[in-house]
């Protein structure tokens, strides 16, 4: 049995597959995946998983060099950016390395998704619950 945090393999495989640069989206319950990008669906029912815990664990796993949300998350999901800026800012103090954030229209957002390994889609049920995390590297 696997002894890290991470235990869903489709995402340890994603995750494991990663090159610097190349990005993962992490999406609430309404964000559309792409034609052609692969999807991971946790999403159980409204709320379950939460966004926050599936960052987390991600996070634990993966270097991460800069992270892009939507512009629209400042207004609409104030209490999960708080939340992500939290946790992007106790990773940067763990690792001793900077991450970028970024803010981009939703549209464009979306675009930048169809890049993207994977869209890991939780049961989140808040708006703009949505993170593109850019690989980084472990040097």
């Amino acid at each position: 049995m696997k002894k890290g945090t991470l235990l869903n393999s489709e995402i340890s495989y994603v995750i494991s597959k990663m090159g610097h640069t190349n990005t993962l989206t992490i999406g609430d319950c309404g964000l559309p995946v792409p034609e052609g990008v692969q999807r991971i669906d946790l999403a159980v029912i409204k709320g379950l998983p939460e966004f926050m815990p599936v960052l987390k664990a991600v996070l634990d796993e993966l270097s991460v060099e800069k992270i892009i949300l939507a512009e629209e998350i400042r207004d609409k999901s104030p209490d999960i950016l708080k939340n992500i800026l939290e946790i992007i800012n106790l990773t940067e103090a763990e690792e001793n390395k900077k991450i970028d954030v970024e803010f981009i229209p939703h549209e464009e957002f979306k675009e930048k998704t169809r890049s993207s390994k994977a869209v890991i889609r939780t049961g989140e049920y808040k708006p703009f619950a949505n993170i593109i995390l850019v690989s980084g590297v472990t040097f």
